[in-house]
């Protein structure tokens, strides 16, 4: 099993599929994407190869991101291979909900399992105001479409201060809404560090409210992402906190991501990452592209440093998927 020199397991893989974004939220692509073209990410062959040689050595969840993996027309396709992959238990996707009301069945049939879906503000007017495009009806549509579906729903915002921070807002919608609703605290990045400044919100704060309100934490799966989440009784939905600034953030990290240009990145905000693409071509090259792998590994490092506020190479949270 793919493993690195402090023990961690990696369960799961956050696999991008293109760093495309028709969305120009504030806290990643303000001025939108202006990156390479489509031509630039992995083609399906690619993707299959890397997806099968994952799951053989202990990946039991994928989720494929982007940018916004629904600008991709095969992705019907892709989440087939990921549900037909040997070892492959949970298929996920992480999407705006632009296309969701269109699409979700067929992803459905497809095989797959949950959805995570972009959701800053339940306002329709600051939810423009945030990602610049009026879509909080096509996004929540889908999101019941979705529920009746059998999928699991998560719903994702990066809390902010002085922008979407009116915590009572979203668990008065999670009174009657079976959906997780994961608050992902603002992180710096090189594109814009004072966005950091004027908007960070330490989550550990909503957690002492929570748990002061009742809330209870719940046992993480293996598989599962990064959040701390917590259920009421009173309340339908769930909570999540992301709160990557907490001193115990990285020991349990399970995940590994590749972007959509074939790199493996040992961490959302690393220094570099290493081309696997090479190894991408044929069949018959599984083995090699594992111990690759394997070596990169040996280079993971015990946390991330953005309490020393370096960012790595991340720009922008759509190069990685987040």
């Amino acid at each position: 099993m793919f493993a690195d020199s402090f023990g961690r397991r990696f369960y799961y893989l956050r696999l991008s599929v293109t760093e495309i974004c028709n969305f120009r939220c504030t806290y990643c692509l303000p001025d939108g994407y202006d990156g390479p073209p489509a031509s630039a990410f992995l083609r399906r062959d690619e993707l299959r190869r890397l997806m099968a040689v994952f799951a053989h050595y202990g990946t039991r969840k994928i989720r494929l991101t982007g940018g916004e993996p629904t600008i991709r027309r095969d992705l019907s396709e892709l989440i087939g291979d990921a549900r037909q992959t040997p070892g492959i238990e949970r298929v996920a996707v992480t999407t705006n909900g632009y296309r969701l009301p269109t699409h979700v069945a067929s992803w459905h049939a497809a095989g797959l399992d949950q959805i995570n879906l972009s959701i800053d503000s339940l306002d329709p007017d600051q939810f423009q105001a945030i990602t610049g495009h009026d879509r909080l009806r096509e996004a929540l549509e889908g999101l019941d479409m979705a529920l009746t579906a059998g999928l699991t729903v998560k719903v994702n915002a990066v809390y902010m201060r002085g922008v979407n921070d009116r915590l009572g807002h979203f668990l008065h919608w999670l009174r009657d809404k079976p959906v997780t609703m994961r608050f992902i605290e603002v992180m710096e990045t090189g594109a814009d560090p004072g966005f950091y400044e004027r908007h960070h919100v330490p989550l550990s704060n909503v957690r002492q409210q929570l748990l002061l309100e009742g809330w209870q934490p719940l046992v993480r799966r293996q598989d599962a992402g990064p959040a701390q989440e917590f259920w009421h009784p009173d309340y339908a939905g769930r909570i999540g906190l992301i709160m990557p600034y907490s001193p115990d953030f990285c020991t349990t990290c399970n995940r590994l991501r590749v972007s959509a240009q074939g790199k493996l990145h040992l961490c959302l905000f690393g220094d570099h990452g290493y081309d696997l693409r090479p190894w991408l071509q044929h069949d018959d090259q599984r083995e090699d592209l594992a111990a690759v792998i394997q070596a990169a590994l040996g280079d993971k490092k015990a946390t991330h440093g953005l309490h020393e506020r370096d960012t790595g190479i991340t720009r922008h949270l759509a190069m990685l998927g987040g």
